[in-house]
């Protein structure tokens, strides 16, 4: 899944991002309005979470921004006015869920677990394919019923490929879901990557190459 985390505060916006990072989430940073609107242009999202008293460019101003253009984007805005009047409003520019701060980090990432599964086709919280079965709220992976240990992009790969549905995911799509935009897209890390989370799922293999598209489960 990847993630814009769009903050004023840079404090508040590093530490999310951050945690978010060890939830296996691919997270890039921005710190207004303005910057959320180029990186928006530029980068495909599953979820923004948007402040809403942001410099240059207003947090309600990317909102519909977001709506304008129809993007499959989900929107968790963020802020420090908390009461219902504020929702509503905030519900009512585009947001998909709102969150007053301050909040505590686990209901933080249980909103964006949901709102991720709402910007595709939606999946179940708990996805199974090829005796494979990935539980990203516990962030937990069992083979037939063995756990399996996995680092945060091996996590994050599998998990993208199991979202797929046995479709085709190209080293490109895997490195823009899995990976932040500092990454070299020239590099070999998802090949490598890929390696890697094979050996550990044991055999028969159940990630398929697909030459010259990607790789598939």
């Amino acid at each position: 899944m990847r993630v814009l985390v769009v903050e004023d505060e840079q404090l508040l916006a590093d530490a999310v991002a951050t945690g978010l990072r060890r939830e296996a989430m691919a997270v890039d940073v921005v710190y207004d309005g303005q910057a959320a609107l180029d990186r928006i242009a530029l980068n495909e999202y599953d979820v923004v979470v948007l402040d809403r008293d942001l410099p240059l460019v207003h947090g309600d101003d990317v909102c519909r921004k977001l709506v304008e253009e129809a993007l499959p984007t989900r929107v968790l805005m963020l802020t420090a006015a908390g009461d219902i009047s504020d929702r509503v409003e905030g519900l009512e520019l585009g947001a998909d869920d709102y969150l007053p701060k301050p909040f505590a980090f686990s209901e933080l990432v249980a909103r964006v677990r949901a709102l991720g599964r709402r910007a595709t086709t939606p999946l179940p919280p708990v996805l199974e394919r090829a005796g494979i079965t990935l539980d990203p709220g516990r962030r937990e992976v069992l083979r037939e019923g063995k756990p399996i240990s996995l680092a945060p992009k091996e996590f994050a790969v599998l998990e993208v490929l199991m979202r797929a549905g046995g479709a085709v995911v190209s080293a490109e799509q895997l490195l823009e879901k899995a990976w932040d935009e500092h990454t070299d897209p020239f590099t070999n890390v998802v090949r490598v990557t890929v390696m890697t989370l094979r050996r550990k799922l044991g055999e028969p293999a159940v990630i398929i190459t697909v030459p010259g598209s990607g790789y598939r489960i």
